[in-house]
């Protein structure tokens, strides 16, 4: 892992949240997920601190590339080592690869093409021979901890709701948001004026 991903600038009462379970149906099917909303102020404050990178947060810009969700996963790591939250690192660690796969498969879809947008162009969304769907380049994770709790977030281009099926244990996808709802405390998204945010809130035991 080098520096050149990351980007530190140093100067934040919960509920649920559930959404409908949806029918298995392999035809595409799904639901999507509520934005959040009357968030705790303090949570609320902090989603906000991520999205505006302020406070002790930290950014990673994640690059479509078959490595890059290895790569925001070992940054997340080294992040938790640094603040010393070995035991959330299973966690996170699933959490953030989940989230990163879900952004690269993803926003594609709404920023490919459009100008002015940092997009990856190489091959078709949906194709097999291009698993990351186009994404765009401008995707980032970011981190913000204050003492016991950790919180996540993954920025994409795409302004469209996550969206949860019900998940076939058989297949090797088509779980991502049911594990982040069972690894962290709470979960949620908000719109932002270029894409979204998706976030996900840990406690260290």
């Amino acid at each position: 892992m080098t520096s050149r991903h990351a980007h530190d600038d140093t100067r934040w009462e919960l509920g649920p949240l559930t959404g409908p379970a949806v029918p298995r149906d392999h035809a595409v099917r799904s639901t999507p997920v509520p934005e959040s909303s009357d968030l705790p102020p303090r949570l609320d404050a902090a989603v906000t601190a991520l999205t505006e990178l302020s406070g002790p947060t930290v950014s990673f810009i994640v690059r479509p590339d078959p490595e890059s969700v290895t790569e925001a996963r070992h940054f997340a790591l080294s992040r938790l080592t640094g603040w010393e939250l070995p035991e959330l690192a299973d966690d996170v660690g699933l959490v953030v690869s989940e989230l990163v796969t879900n952004a690269l498969r993803h926003s594609g879809r709404a920023a490919c093409g459009r100008p002015g947008d940092d997009v990856h162009r190489e091959g078709v969304y949906d194709d097999p021979a291009d698993p990351l769907g186009s994404a765009p380049a401008a995707i980032r994770l970011r981190l913000v901890h204050k003492n016991p709790w950790l919180l996540c977030g993954i920025m994409d281009a795409s302004r469209s709701a996550p969206r949860r099926k019900e998940p076939d244990y058989i297949a090797e996808t088509g779980r991502g948001l049911h594990l982040v709802e069972s690894f962290s405390v709470r979960w949620g998204w908000r719109t932002l004026p270029q894409g979204k945010i998706v976030w996900a809130l840990f406690r260290s035991p």
